[in-house]
């Protein structure tokens, strides 16, 4: 008598492997694009809402038309940001800046303060490049209240991470800022207010924000844009009060 032998299809199971491994490729695809493009999605949710009722002097990046530049430039922020750059380091913001004078400034530490963002007396100094220790006043331009454009590097993360005490956050909310707020420095006994005059969005790579004029006392705030991103950088222009 012949006996038969049947064995058990396997091609459920290859067919539940291979849903799997598509599922898991969607989401990595979808992982992907949501990474590539959350500059984007951070600047609809966070920066147009803010400067909605700011009076900008430049306008901020059109995020509802997807140019060949603006796509070439998203991916060319993703393909920067998976390389290990340390941006706690200043020194590694505009690498490839040359201070158009040669003068050194004498190493000083003061304190700033942003009375609408709740920033009191945040340390701000030339000596090193270190944001996660202290506002860091960049090397080759001026210190304030000397004549010249004193600027100043800051972290930001999304908004709701903000903490004026934490040099990793601080800037957090700095796009919230408008023209006419006021910036205060001070250093030992005195005290120098700047008025807000101009705010604007750049490129990573302009280095005009840094740009020294020396017919009065300028104080240029910078960090990244949008919240959460290294994309952009923003840029908040001030000048120093008249003491009438």
């Amino acid at each position: 008598m012949t006996k038969y032998y049947y064995k058990k299809s396997n091609i459920n199971a290859i067919r539940k492997k291979i849903r799997f491994l598509g599922l898991g490729l969607f989401f990595i695809g979808i992982s992907g694009l949501i990474y590539v493009f959350f500059p984007i999605i951070s600047l609809e949710f966070y920066i147009r809402p803010a400067f909605a009722t700011s009076n900008v002097a430049s306008p901020i990046p059109n995020a509802s038309v997807l140019s060949s530049e603006t796509l070439q430039s998203l991916w060319q922020n993703a393909a920067n940001s998976l390389k290990p750059t340390d941006y706690s380091n200043a020194a590694n913001w505009y690498p490839a800046y040359t201070p158009s004078t040669t003068a050194q400034e004498p190493h000083r530490m003061f304190y700033l303060s942003i009375p609408s963002l709740g920033i009191t007396n945040a340390i701000a100094s030339n000596a090193d490049n270190d944001l996660d220790s202290h506002l860091v006043n960049y090397e080759g331009t001026a210190t304030p209240p000397s004549h010249g454009n004193a600027v100043i590097f800051g972290h930001s993360t999304l908004p709701q991470w903000f903490d004026p005490h934490n040099y990793k956050a601080i800037f957090a909310t700095l796009d919230t800022i408008h023209t006419g707020a006021k910036i205060i420095i001070t250093e030992d006994s005195a005290t120098y207010t700047y008025v807000i005059d101009k705010i604007s969005i750049v490129d990573a790579d302009d280095t005009s924000p840094l740009d020294q004029q020396y017919d009065d006392s300028y104080l240029t705030l910078i960090t990244c844009t949008p919240p959460g991103t290294t994309w952009k950088r923003l840029i908040v222009h001030s000048r120093l009060e008249k003491i009438q």
